[in-house]
């Protein structure tokens, strides 16, 4: 979890190939209309996020289902969404928040110009994230940190859970 350009999808894809498990990626579940509306510079609303945390949810839980455990790339920006996520889901549910410098992030999303979410919605999502608080199953990483170190941070605290 995490805001745009914190790694989530590097992250997501490193640790489901340790787990030899399905990469849900986040973005692929938003409505068309969502993803227009972001390329164009509006944020989502809570109610553009509701069907889109559902569908995701969903689609872990029959992934996991399927192969015993799942992992997706989502922003869960709040802990709302966290829990709504987690509902849908209907199972344990960990989230590991990549945390990173504002400045980092735009720089990481300018060189992402063909993504569709652009680095003018930064601020807005800094402005709803939520950290996790202490007693969400969560844990929060320096995204600055190598991928590879990521990957092994997270196996570790996983395994400890």
């Amino acid at each position: 979890m995490g805001v745009s350009g914190s790694g989530k999808s590097t992250l997501g894809a490193r640790l489901a190939h340790a787990y030899d498990c399905p990469f849900l990626e986040g973005d692929d579940f938003h409505a068309v209309a969502a993803v227009d509306k972001m390329r164009a510079g509006h944020p989502l609303t809570d109610e553009d996020r509701w069907p889109w945390l559902d569908r995701l949810g969903h689609a872990l839980a029959a992934a996991a289902a399927e192969h015993g455990r799942a992992v997706a790339a989502c922003s869960a920006l709040r802990r709302v969404y966290r829990e709504r996520l987690e509902a849908a889901v209907g199972g344990a549910t960990r989230f590991v928040l990549l945390d990173n410098d504002r400045d980092v992030l735009a720089r990481r999303l300018a060189d992402r110009p063909d993504h569709y979410m652009p680095a003018s919605l930064l601020d807005s999502q800094l402005a709803t994230l939520e950290r996790p608080g202490a007693d969400e199953p969560a844990l929060i990483l320096d995204s600055n940190a190598p991928p590879d170190w990521l990957c092994n941070a997270a196996v570790t605290w996983l395994a400890n859970d």
